[in-house]
């Protein structure tokens, strides 16, 4: 006895609507000082410390592997784009290789592969990124565009890569947040070099 397919609305089948279907989240993960800074003022990321312990190094490359799109503001990218191209390091092939959008008004052209320029309302944009299929959207700097991205609560999890250094000044990584915004510890692993990688998410109410 043969038994007959039954449509899919016979076993309860229901299609999902687009605007339902999870949605990519968007990961920060940034380097910061003990005292909360991405950079100097100028925008110097060299905090005379040693280089990374080659565990965190590990743990950074195989979160960029998750990755499905890069994103970053203008000076972000166009000093990414001077470099990763013909760099050699673990880094390299998942920041050359994974698709790369770009958040700026006054960029001409994106060159660097795999690159494309955004130009929209920044939430609108993130919005639509999100609505995309495959990985996580990691967001990079530069500091301005990743204070707007917290402003506006876009940013779902947060991977803080917190080195062993106090600036006293300079980009801070939070700026002008219009309420405070609870985060979630889901994470917390520290390293040989006085690295401790935190990861946050940001709680359903914020």
């Amino acid at each position: 006895m043969t038994t007959q397919p039954r449509r899919l609305w016979q076993i309860g089948y229901r299609r999902i609507p687009k605007e339902m279907k999870a949605m990519r989240r968007v990961v920060l993960q940034m380097g910061v000082s003990l005292d909360g800074f991405v950079a100097r003022h100028d925008g110097d990321g060299d905090w005379g410390l040693a280089a990374e312990h080659q565990d965190v190094t590990a743990w950074k490359v195989a979160s960029l592997r998750r990755v499905g799109t890069h994103i970053m503001g203008r000076v972000t990218y166009e000093q990414m784009a001077a470099h990763w191209p013909s760099a050699t390091d673990g880094y390299a092939a998942p920041m050359n290789d994974i698709p790369k959008v770009v958040f700026s008004s006054t960029l001409v052209r994106a060159e660097w592969t795999g690159s494309r320029i955004a130009r929209g309302d920044l939430a609108q944009e993130i919005t639509s990124l999100k609505r995309e299929s495959g990985g996580d959207i990691m967001a990079h700097g530069g500091a301005t565009f990743v204070q707007a991205l917290s402003r506006l609560r876009l940013i779902d999890e947060y991977h803080l890569v917190i080195r062993p250094v106090a600036l006293s000044s300079g980009l801070p990584l939070f700026k002008d947040l219009p309420d405070p915004l609870p985060l979630q510890l889901l994470d917390a692993t520290t390293y040989p070099d006085g690295t401790a990688i935190h990861v946050y998410q940001r709680t359903r109410s914020a």
